[in-house]
């Protein structure tokens, strides 16, 4: 595939011929996935009743230093397929009851979903989830228009010097910015639910609050609403987990508290945002971080 030879698909355009070495995600040319299955524990609207059918692929381009899923961002874990392995995952999942195929750090193996979603479009009658850091490139998801539902970004950084200090992408804030603003047009600017409330197309965006980077949180927050309104929905999560590895950055060493959730729970309510979730208490923990053993994928 000529676009993993000088690969530029994620705004790190590190320019790797992926066919002789590793790019700065971890993947070379080979599709790798580590998991897929039906995960219960996604936004409502994704999971519903049965599940959302989800795909985690190897490697990620940001690589954040708190990464709950570390062992497969970093490549350490997976297990090489084909678009038609890739193919037939999807309609197994949809066999089980997945309300959709959701598609985790998929970004530099695009090219291989795109021909996986082709060589099953016919059977294929569930919405597509773009599961993603938000550190995406404008160019590439161009590519996606008319594979992908719905869009699932994650907005971590308004802060620039919080994005090079634990992602290493101090231009994080304006690319995430626009890549969010491709994905609503793409999808138009509307959300859709069928009759059981499971979206059928829209953008859910996702930011995680981190311990005593409150402004960061509220900054966002605050660009996202003035920006798209409730045209988009927010999911304000608190399931930070600080690992082991994390204590090289002792800020970050420890768990978000209640009082600052609330704080930033109360800001969104008091910008007048309606289309948003939440998380209750107690889903911090690490049973919420899977077991990536090759389940559905081998």
């Amino acid at each position: 595939m000529k676009y993993y030879k000088s690969c530029v698909l994620c705004p790190r355009k590190c320019g790797v011929n992926r066919y002789e070495k590793a790019g700065f995600c971890g993947e070379g040319a080979t599709l790798r996935a580590a998991k897929a299955y039906l995960h219960k524990w996604e936004e409502p609207c994704l999971s519903g009743t049965n599940g959302s059918g989800t795909v985690f692929f190897s490697g990620c381009n940001l690589k954040c230093v708190y990464c709950q899923n570390s062992t497969i961002a970093a490549g350490d874990t997976g297990f090489e397929i084909d678009e038609l392995r890739l193919a037939r995952i999807f309609s197994e999942l949809q066999d089980k009851g997945a309300h959709n195929i959701n598609l985790v750090t998929p970004t530099h193996f695009i090219r291989h979903i795109i021909k996986a979603i082709d060589l099953c479009r016919g059977r294929l009658n569930i919405p597509v989830v773009y599961n993603c850091g938000g550190y995406e490139s404008v160019d590439t998801l161009k590519l996606l228009d008319g594979y992908i539902d719905v869009y699932l970004p994650d907005f971590k950084y308004m802060d620039k010097t919080l994005a090079k200090k634990y992602s290493n992408a101090p231009d994080y804030p304006e690319v995430c910015m626009a890549a969010i603003d491709e994905m609503t047009k793409q999808t138009m600017r509307r959300n859709l639910f069928d009759e059981n409330g499971i979206m059928k197309r829209g953008v859910i965006v996702r930011h995680l609050v981190l311990p005593g980077y409150l402004d960061n949180s509220k900054r966002i927050i605050k660009h996202l609403y003035s920006t798209y309104g409730d045209d988009i929905y927010l999911s304000i999560m608190n399931q930070y987990t600080p690992l082991p590895e994390i204590r090289a950055y002792p800020e970050l060493d420890r768990r978000v508290t209640e009082a600052e959730y609330d704080e930033i729970i109360d800001y969104a309510l008091s910008l007048g945002i309606e289309n948003a979730f939440i998380q209750e208490g107690g889903t911090v923990s690490e049973s919420f971080i899977p077991v990536f053993d090759g389940e559905g994928i081998v």
